[in-house]
């Protein structure tokens, strides 16, 4: 329960936009199309991952006065191994996400897990982690994505779903960005509330079924 409960966390209960509303700057900038926030999605799922991977290998011999540099060298060494495979392969692609690709080094999101998580635990929840909060970050991003695509442009992948002077020019630009994301934040914490809720009317069920069956 331990191993899935440290997958599932990244997904829902703390995810690094919906939840802990970290590394957003990059996050709204690149979620104007899907081919984008999924492309960025997965090239932060990977940096993230490699990086978790290598840091709890070797976390006992780190030293702790030189931490945090060696963190953003490994870090670096494959934010710069993805550069480098995109504008390979998906030159498209990176010329979209421009310099958001390089700034995956500093981003909070990544250097947070390995601080607060990699670095105290062994490889395998390290695996766990690195996967359930890239896959929680890249499903919010894909999700922003989809609606400010198909609402701002009128398609979706770069393919017409309708005709583009039916589309909301708003979605397509940065307030459009924020307002799908308060949405989406708003409903999370709706949810977060009714679930609270039910917990609590259960727990006091419980109490009052136990003192009466006590009296």
């Amino acid at each position: 329960m331990s191993a899935l409960k440290t997958f599932a966390n990244g997904i829902i209960k703390e995810n690094p936009l919906l939840v802990l509303s970290i590394g957003l700057c990059s996050s709204l900038a690149v979620t104007t199309s899907v081919f984008n926030g999924l492309g960025m999605g997965l090239s932060m799922t990977f940096v993230l991952l490699m990086s978790e991977i290598i840091i709890s290998l070797f976390r006992k011999l780190i030293p702790s006065a030189i931490r945090l540099p060696v963190f953003i060298i490994v870090i670096a060494a494959f934010t710069t191994i993805v550069q480098l495979l995109l504008q390979a392969y998906l030159p498209a692609l990176s010329d979209s996400l421009g310099v958001f690709i390089p700034l995956i080094v500093v981003n909070c999101i990544i250097m947070g897990r390995v601080e607060a998580f990699s670095s105290k635990n062994n490889t395998g929840l390290a695996i766990l982690d690195a996967l359930g909060m890239g896959i929680g970050y890249t499903w919010v991003l894909v999700a922003i994505s989809f609606v400010r695509e198909l609402l701002g442009s009128g398609k979706i992948f770069g393919r017409a779903v309708f005709a583009e002077e039916n589309a909301i020019g708003f979605f397509s630009g940065a307030p459009g960005g924020f307002f799908v994301f308060g949405i989406m934040i708003a409903v999370t914490l709706g949810l977060s509330e009714m679930k609270g809720k039910k917990n609590k009317a259960s727990c006091d069920k419980k109490a009052a079924d136990s003192k009466g069956a006590d009296e």
